[in-house]
């Protein structure tokens, strides 16, 4: 959680007063049930009725135990809608109106981060002596909560670790899947820091129709796609939630404290949830929180809890760890620093995300350099072109709505090249189909060099790769 100003005016979310309310309601009525000494419970008391206030400041609503504020609709399929304007975004779903896609900057408002600025961008390339990554001079990775705090620490000496992870709810993955390992993969080696990688195939049999076996099959399966990213063995840990729950107390540990400190209103309010939900979905945000603390892994970390945790992800899973930073201090713990992305538009266009769901949406990195030539250039690639090329020529087309242009911003490195691309085809000097050309002659390879990774890892690899073990860090 933010903390609050020194003048008392709340520098935080309605959300996240609302959770706050929530636990500290919670916390007078346990202090009330246990008889605790009366200046303990009216100190409690008073803060409690000061959030109260501030909330009403901020939302214009009185605080209800259950009703989060009307501002986040609670959609039916699983999680808060947030709503800014037409944009809906939450861990299930990512859907706008327009066609230049989710307004970003209202969303840092709305969920009280941090803008990925030029200073930060500067400090990291100083750091690591190199010019910093692409997804993050281009915004891609536009959002951050504490990531200063995470350099001042490698400033002086201090180690961290990264963590990210992936839904496994297909046997393929498409292009848009591989945004957070590229960049996590550029982290690594910038910072030498160990990582450690979910498979969240516990997540995905809870909430789709699939079986636990072929929901672990997937985790192998994407295991592979992401050990092709180039990851080190004796850097990164892989595990399966499925596999690793059961074999690691630690871990577990960790997530029973963070289900004590967690009520059922919290993550009703966090994430949506129903009566009608099973409890193995109430229950999994504390699967997800915990390898954000470093106890987690004994074997990595030899038992440390004072190393924090770096994660980059996309801001859809932004309320996961809005949740982990309200509980870290409560149960003696590091708040975890994030990296927020993007999301990677449908062909459609980017009105919503790419989605392994639907083949029409999706490059998937098993596609022949056919399919992807055919699904960029003959289907279904949104186009920001005019309907003829006389008056594309004259008006010229709109690059921020062009999926093609957008997929470029992704994977084509050189700079120049973007910016002269994005200049021709808004004079109308460049046509559509040579702007999807460019991009197919950057998919093609790129995905034909992935899957020419991907056939080297053998399963003897995954398993090492998921092997509970020590890596090469000393702690």
């Amino acid at each position: 959680m933010a903390d609050c100003q020194e003048d008392g005016s709340p520098d935080l979310t309605p959300m996240e007063l609302y959770e706050m309310l929530s636990a500290q309601g919670e916390k007078v009525r346990g202090l009330k049930s246990e008889k605790a000494a009366k200046t303990e419970i009216d100190a409690a008391v008073q803060l409690l009725l000061k959030l109260k206030i501030d909330y009403k400041k901020i939302t214009g609503q009185d605080y209800k135990a259950g009703c989060p504020p009307t501002d986040i609709i609670v959609s039916n399929s699983n999680g808060p809608a947030v709503e800014d304007g037409n944009d809906q975004v939450d861990p299930w779903n990512v859907s706008t109106t327009s066609a230049r896609g989710v307004d970003y900057d209202k969303l840092i408002v709305r969920f009280g981060s941090s803008k990925i600025d030029q200073q930060l961008i500067d400090r990291i390339g100083r750091l690591t002596g190199q010019i910093p990554h692409r997804f993050l001079r281009r915004g891609v990775f536009f959002s951050h909560r504490d990531m200063h705090q995470v350099l001042d620490a490698y400033e002086s000496k201090k180690s961290f670790f990264l963590y990210t992870g992936r839904g496994p709810s297909s046997q393929a993955m498409h292009v848009g899947h591989l945004i957070p390992f590229i960049f996590t993969k550029w982290l690594q080696d910038m910072f030498d820091v160990p990582l450690v990688i979910q498979l969240t195939d516990d997540e995905k049999y809870l909430w789709k129709d699939l079986t636990q076996e072929e929901c672990h099959r997937y985790a192998v399966e994407n295991a592979k796609d992401i050990i092709a990213c180039g990851f080190d063995v004796n850097k990164t840990f892989i595990f399966s939630d499925l596999d690793y729950l059961g074999t690691s107390p630690s871990f577990y540990k960790n997530v029973v404290k963070i289900q004590k400190h967690v009520t059922f209103n919290q993550v009703k309010g966090i994430f949506g949830f129903t009566d009608s939900d099973c409890i193995g979905k109430i229950s999994f945000p504390a699967i997800q929180a915990a390898p954000s603390f470093s106890s987690s892994f004994p074997q990595i970390f030899n038992n440390r809890k004072d190393l924090q945790c770096l994660i980059p992800c996309a801001i859809d899973q932004d309320p996961y760890f809005r949740m982990t930073r309200d509980v870290a201090p409560r149960i003696g713990y590091l708040k975890p620093a994030l990296l927020h992305s993007t999301f990677f538009p449908a062909l459609q266009g980017a009105q919503t995300k790419m989605s392994a769901s639907d083949p029409n949406s999706s490059i998937f990195l098993t596609d022949t350099p056919k399919q992807i030539k055919n699904k960029v250039i003959n289907k279904h690639a949104f186009s920001g072109g005019k309907d003829t090329i006389e008056e594309h020529r004259n008006y010229g087309g709109n690059p921020d709505v062009d999926v093609s242009f957008m997929y470029l911003t992704f994977f084509l490195e050189d700079d120049e090249e973007l910016e002269k691309i994005r200049q021709d085809y808004t004079s109308g000097a460049l046509l559509t189909g040579e702007l999807k050309k460019r991009l197919i002659e950057i998919l093609q390879p790129l995905i034909a060099d992935h899957q020419n990774r991907r056939k080297q890892v053998t399963d003897e690899t995954v398993m090492q790769f998921m092997t509970p073990r020590k890596l090469d860090f000393h702690f």
